[in-house]
């Protein structure tokens, strides 16, 4: 089941299901976040009380998208509660991308760098073979809050400092903290972990300031389980041209790390399992435009897709102008 949260013909905010090429609108629930409260509340599946509340309201979901109205699959109304994170070399292939992108810098000796020896980790100790086991820990990073999320057809901002805005084609886990303090996965996301991969290459200790970027989800939510191994296809789109497009693997099949293993390492932390909480944690990639030599351009257009997701995800590239000195201090 797919869930989509749109802004309807009249202007108000409803939730509702990709069903073919509509969307049916739920009854008692205008956001996705009222529907996960209210299935928490009944002890029951998301999917089941998203079906028993379908209705007969639909909307046109090729014109809601291409009218931008197509929200995030999931929000908080208070941005400073939806913490937004996630985990890098977890995906079979992408350390080789990363070391690559190292060593040409740095000219580095045939030993391992901290990128391979993290991963090698993950190969070894990603995949506990008991569930009651923890696994090694991923890489993990900070991207922001609520606030730095945009939806599906809106710009991914290019700060006037950046050095670089390139697109990870990802898969991003969706979770609210439930009133007890326990993490719930409402469902999965595609997402554009959008970074600064120019910045990271000069050094990987500045890796936490590459992934203080926006992001965006969506369009849709899928609920319960995902396929072990996922195709997609990543697309940058420049004046109505493909300049460049890739497939990307992602599921655990392609990963080095289960999605427990990864759930565990991030919810392990007291201060992430704040209830009524949201959390969006992207769980890493290995395809990047930037790994083929190439540089994204203000304008350009990102579109990741892949069939068990629906619709694909498009945002555009949209350049900053310099405005004040960003991060200058006044003395109080």
């Amino acid at each position: 089941m797919n869930i989509v949260q749109i802004i309807d013909g009249k202007g108000k905010r409803r939730v509702g299901l990709a069903a073919g090429g509509q969307v049916v609108l739920l009854k008692k629930a205008a956001t996705t976040l009222d529907l996960a409260r209210l299935a928490l509340k009944d002890g029951v599946k998301l999917s089941s009380l998203a079906s028993s509340l379908a209705g007969t309201q639909t909307e046109d979901y090729a014109a809601a998208l291409k009218e931008r109205r197509v929200l995030t699959p999931v929000d908080h109304p208070d941005p400073a509660h939806c913490i937004i994170t996630g985990t890098g070399l977890t995906h079979l292939g992408s350390a080789a991308a990363r070391d690559g992108m190292h060593k040409k810098l740095s000219g580095a000796k045939e030993e391992l760098t901290d990128s391979l020896k993290m991963f090698k980790l993950g190969l070894e100790g990603g995949k506990p073979k008991s569930k009651s086991e923890a696994g090694v820990q991923p890489e993990w990073f900070y991207k922001g809050d609520g606030s730095w999320l945009v939806g599906p057809g809106q710009p991914l901002p290019l700060p006037s400092f950046a050095l670089d805005g390139g697109e990870e084609p990802e898969i991003a886990g969706l979770y609210l903290i439930d009133d007890k303090g326990r993490p719930v996965r409402l469902g999965f996301a595609l997402g554009n972990e959008y970074s600064d991969h120019v910045t990271e290459r000069q050094n990987y200790l500045y890796l936490a300031h590459s992934k203080l970027r926006h992001s965006s989800i969506g369009p849709e939510m899928v609920t319960g389980k995902i396929p072990d191994s996922i195709e997609g296809m990543s697309r940058i789109i420049r004046g109505g041209k493909v300049i460049w497009e890739k497939p990307f693997l992602t599921g655990e099949a392609n990963m080095s790390h289960t999605i427990a293993n990864l759930e565990y390492h991030h919810f392990k932390y007291d201060g992430f399992r704040r209830p009524g909480d949201l959390h969006i944690h992207y769980f890493g990639t290995a395809t990047l435009s930037i790994a083929d030599g190439v540089k994204t351009q203000d304008g350009d257009i990102f579109e990741i897709a892949a069939p068990a997701f629906g619709a694909a995800l498009r945002n555009p590239l949209k350049a900053m102008k310099p405005g004040h000195r960003p991060g200058s201090v006044k003395a109080l």
